[in-house]
């Protein structure tokens, strides 16, 4: 066996095993928090073991488990391809689902259960790959622990880490503190991306650039204490109220780079219908990054045409989500006021989740709450910054990137691959601090019921067999090549 095997010579034991190995991850319960990451580290290092793969766990923290395993190239081909993943998933009621949460149950050509999406089919295409790489060894006579794979010139590294759904501190943030050079790679391929997305009869395939950063601030707003007998313009509730009203405004609109290139490439696919919203974006689509030139868009776009737009041509979740990729956007979280029914409140808090573009940071961002709050309310408050991560952008010139482009295309000829810009923040945050670009490409074909954007996170999260039947080749193509 070598490497110029393609999709067509997939056998059915590789795609069954996927499967299988799919089920067994959903129904180890790593669930973030508290995590247990630990049990399916474990798991993956015996299953790595049984190909000849010899990987390293890692438990910094008790119960958060990540795993890093490597087979080598000949080393003429440069840096290595990182294979990166996360292990925990977010927590799951079973009262709203059909099927138990981590069951891992095959019903309906579709694969169950917390993490089919978000991210364990991942996971499981990955360590597919390296168990297709280690039996190509073995074939030719070779030992994967030790000897270079047939046919591969650069190292692929597997890492799957613990906490991604919680900040990734504990996961891919402490070995990019401490083991660096476990992850030192050419580029990594991650989550967010390639994953079917049909609009207007076409079937897109966003493949993940960039993400948004964020900045977590906690208000604390003055008030006066005071009898509930007696209201009060001083009510910090009020206040509070207030201030909460105008951050729900929406902001200035910005096209990104990743975004501006994406509207370009998907025009010649969209129907009449697209160029009211088109024409609602021109002026935005030559704002670039600057302050200066977000301040021109501000002024050349409505935002509210803009989310008027995307309500008409989108459904809801798209809708939201692509409004989230155009604008600096900020949520309320938590709002606390009062003690007592009768008594006045003389002071509130409101914790806001800010999401920025990249070319906004944190100061940018916090010119932008006082802008929307105003001077009279901004008067009435203090501010305090509790973390803050800044947006991240890869290169779309890159070799890995266009390769990309390429293999989605070589796999269904119909698809339009795009540059995509996540709104939410992935451990590609942590890896950019190494100086390794990565790209968000886990493909699934997904049929145009599965809605994966509302299933990340929501109930009754799957995926379909054949979904995954789709994404391994592409994967394999996509390491193959970039690695040969």
């Amino acid at each position: 066996m070598t490497l110029d095997v393609g999709r067509e010579e997939m056998t059915e034991r590789e795609l069954a095993e996927l499967v299988e190995l799919l089920r067994s991850l959903i129904r180890i319960k790593s669930v973030n928090p508290p995590g247990d990451e630990i049990l399916a580290a474990r798991y993956l290092e015996q299953v790595l073991a049984d190909e000849g793969i010899p990987s390293t766990v890692v438990e910094p923290f008790p119960g958060r488990g990540s795993i890093v395993a490597r087979v080598r190239g000949d080393g003429t081909g440069g840096d290595p391809l990182l294979l990166l993943s996360h292990l925990d998933v977010v927590p799951a009621e079973p009262e709203g689902w059909t099927h138990d949460p981590f069951g891992g149950d095959l019903a309906d050509g579709y694969v169950w259960g917390r993490g089919a999406v978000d991210m364990k089919s991942m996971v499981a295409m990955e360590v597919q790959v390296m168990r297709r790489l280690a039996r190509a060894a073995r074939a030719d006579g070779r030992n994967p622990a030790s000897d270079p794979i047939p046919n591969l010139s650069r190292d692929v590294i597997f890492c799957s880490t613990a906490d991604e759904e919680a900040g990734g501190w504990q996961g891919a943030g402490w070995l990019v503190d401490n083991h660096p050079d476990w992850l030192h790679a050419a580029g990594a391929l991650n989550e967010a991306g390639g994953m079917a997305m049909a609009y207007g009869g076409v079937r897109f395939y966003p493949i993940q650039v960039a993400e948004k950063g964020f900045v977590v601030y906690k208000l604390h707003v003055k008030g006066r204490w005071g009898h509930g007998s007696v209201p009060t313009p001083d009510n910090a509730a009020v206040l509070a109220a207030r201030i909460v009203a105008r951050l729900a405004e929406p902001g200035p609109v910005r096209l990104t780079q990743a975004i501006g290139v994406s509207l370009a490439r998907a025009l010649p696919h969209l129907g009449a219908r697209a160029l009211a919203a088109i024409a609602v974006l021109a002026p935005a689509a030559g704002a670039g990054n600057s302050a200066a030139d977000a301040d021109t868009a501000r002024a050349a776009v409505d935002p509210a045409r803009v989310e008027a737009a995307l309500r008409e041509l989108c459904d809801p979740v798209l809708a939201r989500t692509v409004s989230a990729m155009i604008h600096d956007t900020i949520s309320v979280g938590i709002v606390h006021a009062g003690v007592k029914y009768n008594v006045i409140p003389g002071v509130a808090e409101i914790e806001i989740d800010c999401r920025t573009l990249p070319g906004t940071d944190e100061p940018a961002m916090l010119d932008e709450l006082h802008r929307r709050i105003g001077d009279e309310l901004w008067a009435r408050i203090e501010v305090e910054c509790e973390q803050t991560g800044p947006a991240v952008q890869a290169p779309l010139d890159s070799p890995l990137y266009r390769l990309l482009e390429k293999v989605v295309v070589d796999h269904d000829a119909g698809g339009v691959p795009l540059p995509f810009l996540a709104p939410f923040a992935t451990d590609a945050k942590h890896l950019a601090r190494i100086g390794v670009p990565t790209y968000g490409f886990s493909p699934l074909k997904t049929g145009s019921g599965d809605g994966l954007l509302e299933l990340m996170h929501g109930d009754d999260e799957r995926v379909s067999v054949e979904a995954l039947h789709f994404g391994l080749p592409v994967l394999w193509d996509a390491v193959r090549a970039f690695c040969s």
